[in-house]
């Protein structure tokens, strides 16, 4: 049995951090091929904030709960659920609702907790490593051997991206802002970290590579980024775009796009259809989780807060201050 009732945290109105309210709700109805999590713990992402300022609006039939990635124990499966059992500890990609005691989750986006992790650190997986698998590897197609530019590496999104592809044969290289942030990227498997406020990364991609480029970039920065990762790409290059924290246009010259045979896409997760993230969930589970399970992989965590503490964790979101994830304990 669950309880009638959750405590959550709300998105009062469309704002700032302080707009982030802990509430009491009935607690969410199974509907068909879903579980019941009973959330330990739920990641912090920069899509919650722009959620919150009312820029990113929940798919049909979501939660309107912020939260988009939770770990816990399920407590009630839907009628027709295999593979999965009451008691189990799982990490899951929600369609939102994650900051709230319980969280209804389609059961194909349920994974099993690796024994190594904790709650905290498993709720840190499941929106960055769907994330980066499913645009550097199901989209971009990233082979052993490729060289890949990550920029925000010392993100939740880069710190990932840095250790699967560079664990999965990729050489990597990546920016951030200072100098711990560089040394976290080299520590994470990074060839070599270029600090952006100090360096052209345009100019260091190309001494890095000898003149070559990259194979591909992984890019939330946006904005006269795109004009430069153009420069940085080497021929049949990829530009992966899946975040615009500079703005989403810019002026571009199509003809290098077209004399070096670029390919230049996106993504927004969130939108995929549930077969897209069963697959990506399958892929995960068959090439990183054993990579998790025996710890070579581990989530950067860095910092915990109380579900009272949910502006304070946007706050630190928003000052990317930190290095690696940002979690919200929900069971105290």
């Amino acid at each position: 049995m669950t309880d009638e009732t959750m405590k959550c945290v709300e998105i009062s109105e469309a704002g700032g951090p302080d707009v982030l309210k802990v509430a009491t709700r009935p607690c969410p109805e199974l509907a068909s091929g879903e579980v019941m999590i009973k959330v330990h713990a739920a990641g912090v992402n920069r899509p919650d904030v722009i959620q919150r300022k009312g820029l990113y609006p929940p798919p049909p039939g979501a939660s309107d709960l912020p939260g988009l990635e939770v770990a816990g124990v399920i407590v009630a499966l839907s009628e027709g659920v295999t593979g999965l059992a009451i008691g189990d500890r799982v990490c899951a990609l929600t369609n939102g609702g994650g900051y709230a005691e319980y969280c209804n989750v389609p059961a194909e986006q349920c994974l099993t907790i690796p024994a190594s992790l904790s709650m905290a650190e498993a709720a840190a997986v499941p929106e960055t490593f769907f994330t980066v698998w499913f645009n550097l590897f199901l989209q971009g197609g990233l082979k052993a051997g490729q060289t890949l530019l990550v920029h925000g590496g010392s993100s939740g999104i880069g710190t990932t991206a840095i250790q699967v592809a560079s664990q999965l044969g990729a050489t990597v290289y990546t920016t951030a802002g200072n100098q711990e942030k560089c040394q976290a990227c080299l520590d994470l498997g990074a060839t070599a970290a270029f600090n952006y406020k100090e360096t052209d990364f345009v100019t260091d991609v190309k001494e890095a590579t000898e003149g070559k480029g990259v194979d591909m970039i992984l890019d939330m920065v946006g904005g006269d980024y795109i004009a430069r990762n153009i420069k940085c790409l080497a021929r049949k290059g990829r530009l992966i775009n899946i975040a615009y924290l500079q703005g989403s246009t810019a002026e571009v010259n199509f003809m290098t796009v077209m004399m070096k045979q670029l390919t230049i896409t996106g993504s927004t997760l969130r939108q995929q259809p549930l077969a897209i993230k069963a697959e990506i969930a399958r892929q995960l589970k068959e090439t990183v989780w054993p990579l998790l399970e025996n710890g070579v992989l581990k989530p950067v965590l860095f910092k915990t807060f109380g579900m009272e503490e949910a502006p304070a964790a946007h706050e630190l979101m928003e000052s990317s201050a930190h290095i690696g994830k940002i979690v919200l304990n929900v069971e105290s």
